[in-house]
């Protein structure tokens, strides 16, 4: 019989991961998307006043990988593969946003405005790590087909 302090540690199913997938996958798809609607503030615009070149192709690139990554990640389709051009776009996001804000107003300005960045971080790390867990479609691709 298993006491209530062991099944509260217990760290087996890897089924949860479909929550940390829905976060990054999420935030990711969304912020593609919004590259698009918000062109000014969040794409193109955004992309030139931070100094990027060629701000009109490689916002679009940017959202459009934000999108099919991020829309990859929620369902669990090469969760690992989905996270590297993922975590490549949050660390130059953070390199070009986050540590300049660092320098510039503080570690407690940036640490309010770097919680998402953050999040994003460590979630896409974890997906490498641990794949897409039980309910993605990459462990149903990875199960044995059902006897006959």
């Amino acid at each position: 019989m298993t006491s209530f302090r062991e099944s509260m540690q217990a760290t087996t199913s890897a089924t949860p991961v479909v929550l940390i997938r829905l976060m990054v996958g999420a935030v990711f798809l969304s912020e593609g998307v919004q590259k698009f609607l918000f062109a000014d503030q969040l794409g193109v615009g955004r992309f030139a006043k931070i100094g990027f070149p060629a701000p009109h192709l490689l916002a679009p690139f940017v959202g459009g990988c934000e999108i099919v990554f991020g829309a990859l990640v929620i369902v669990g389709c090469c969760t690992r593969l989905a996270a590297v051009p993922l975590l490549a776009v949050i660390g130059t996001a953070i390199a070009t946003t986050k540590l300049p804000m660092l320098v510039h107003d503080g570690f407690w300005k940036t640490a309010h405005e770097a919680r998402t960045d953050y999040a994003m971080l460590l979630g896409l790390l974890f997906l490498l790590i641990a794949g897409g867990g039980g309910w993605s479609v990459d462990a149903k691709r990875r199960a044995p087909p059902p006897s006959a």
